[in-house]
């Protein structure tokens, strides 16, 4: 999958520190993967849900470190490409103001 953008990773592991090597690992893998549905995603990362946003689009979460972190983003199968919409501290996630800005 080509994945739009990392900047966004790395923007959030200078804040996070921490977070570098997990959000490193999910783009490796990412990067490489070849999904055409949620079942796909979730063979690799169970715990990926889709979620429904406030423009009624599914945006995929994945838990990051054991649930420390969350990356939010939108998984266009159908050509093959990943937007990165947000990474998110856990407590950030649960205030749930992030699907209002999607």
């Amino acid at each position: 999958m080509w994945i739009i953008t990392k900047d966004k990773l790395r923007r959030f592991w200078e804040v996070h520190k921490p977070a570098r090597s997990p959000l490193e690992d999910w783009y490796r893998v990412a990067n490489k993967a070849k999904w055409e549905h949620i079942n796909h995603v979730r063979r690799v990362f169970p715990s990926a849900d889709a979620v429904e946003v406030k423009s009624g689009r599914t945006a995929t979460v994945f838990n990051i470190s054991w649930n420390n972190y969350r990356l939010i983003a939108s998984i266009h199968y159908n050509r093959g490409k990943i937007f990165i919409l947000d990474v998110l501290t856990h407590a950030e996630y649960s205030k749930g103001a992030w699907k209002e800005k999607y």
